[in-house]
């Protein structure tokens, strides 16, 4: 072999391929340049891959002015898991089921007792109980039954129409207690507990949902509530009953279900925060300080009454002034029509409510009314309401 050659490939037995008669192979200073050339290509084909594979990273990059943020994550938000079982064996003791008695009268025939019952809340282990003034309201005797089925008769402490809340009074000690929570500290999503008698006959009932809406401005009877709302369900005889949060702890009086056909999922609720201040007023005084008393009655008169009994105008009437009130003192009478309050016309005993929010007891407002169809106005330093002077519908 000649120093200028040398076997490129080999025979698994040393043999050599030979091309037209010569041993193949190649000078030193081709192989030089093979190898120089390969180690060129080599960096050219990696330059250009990484140059592709840089563009393709940054082609799944997404821009900055197109990402989209987390949501934010805050201490919050983060209560324990809801457990309702145990939420539920913590405070169904502490919800009672309410029976009412209320006296009527029909001439057909004549005195006869209409039964109603509803919910209510234990909130002071010597037998206070919290729960609608609607459920109460009229009524002549008060039965409250315990979930250990013991019944007892109650007492009527106070009510209150405005925030719909009322307060009743066993003869009982070392009661269970329901916590109170915070109203004001809840978010909507939370999870919630309803405990009531629905239907007036399947007490110790537990519902579930969550706060659907905070603050909702909902108009029930005469009176406009700021209210819960929750989409646990609720029904008839709920009243009164209890909400509870993730915690076993009271946020709300359940007041209203919207009953409109095919409606559901609507259920609210009065915030703990309104109630507590309401029911520690009406255990002190027995009323709601601050409330305005009218010293009379009213009532609506449709149309077609006005036609039937001759009083000419439908509208809002007098239909009792209380002996002794500023009412009668400043000179109104049964059967006086009233057309406005503070330059406000009214319609409705409703439109005397809204006008009054506005005024405070000891203020004087100008009413003016229709009597024998002449009109006057008649200046009335309102009262505050009191158990004694509270009049039936203001």
């Amino acid at each position: 072999m000649r120093n200028n050659e040398f076997f490129l490939f080999r025979e698994p037995y040393g043999q050599s391929y030979v091309l037209n008669n010569k041993k193949a192979g190649f000078s030193k200073r081709t192989l030089v340049l093979l190898l120089a050339a390969t180690l060129l290509l080599s960096g050219v084909f990696g330059f250009a891959g990484g140059y592709l594979a840089g563009r393709n990273t940054e082609a799944e990059k997404v821009p900055a002015t197109l990402s989209i943020p987390a949501y934010p994550v805050s201490t919050e938000f983060g209560k324990a898991p809801f457990d309702a079982v145990k939420v539920a064996y913590r405070c169904m003791n502490t919800v009672v089921e309410i029976k009412t008695e209320v006296v009527k009268r029909s001439r057909f025939i004549g005195q006869y007792v209409e039964e109603g019952a509803g919910s209510g809340v234990i909130i002071s282990g010597d037998g206070y109980i919290v729960t609608n003034n609607h459920v109460v309201d009229g009524a002549s005797k008060y039965t409250v039954t315990l979930r250990n089925g013991r019944n007892y008769t109650a007492k009527l402490i106070g009510k209150d129409a405005k925030t719909d809340l009322a307060v009743l009074k066993i003869d009982e000690k070392d009661l269970p207690v329901a916590e109170f929570g915070n109203s004001s500290d809840l978010k909507v999503g939370e999870p919630v507990l309803a405990i009531g008698n629905p239907l007036g006959e399947l007490g110790g009932t537990v519902t579930d949902g969550i706060i659907s809406a905070l603050d909702r401005e909902i108009d029930i009877g005469d009176e406009r509530m700021t209210l819960l709302q929750t989409n646990a369900s609720v029904n008839p005889g709920n009243s009164g009953g209890g909400l509870f949060d993730s915690d076993g702890k009271l946020i709300g009086i359940v007041n209203a279900k919207n009953s409109g056909t095919g409606i559901e999922g609507l259920g609210f609720a009065i915030p703990i925060d309104t109630a507590k201040e309401i029911t520690e007023e009406l255990i002190k005084y027995g009323y709601v300080t601050g409330r305005i008393d009218l010293g009379m009655s009213l009532t609506d008169v449709s149309g077609y009454d006005a036609f039937i009994s001759r009083l000419g105008v439908g509208g809002v009437y007098i239909y009792r002034v209380n002996p002794g009130s500023n009412a009668e003192r400043a000179g109104f009478r049964a059967g006086d029509r009233i057309v406005s309050i503070a330059g406000k016309k009214v319609e409705s005993t409703k439109d005397v409510k809204v006008i009054l929010n506005d005024y405070s007891v000891s203020d004087n407002i100008s009413i003016e009314i229709e009597r024998s169809g002449r009109r006057s106005m008649i200046s009335l330093k309102l009262a505050e309401a009191t158990n004694k002077t509270r009049s039936a519908n203001i």
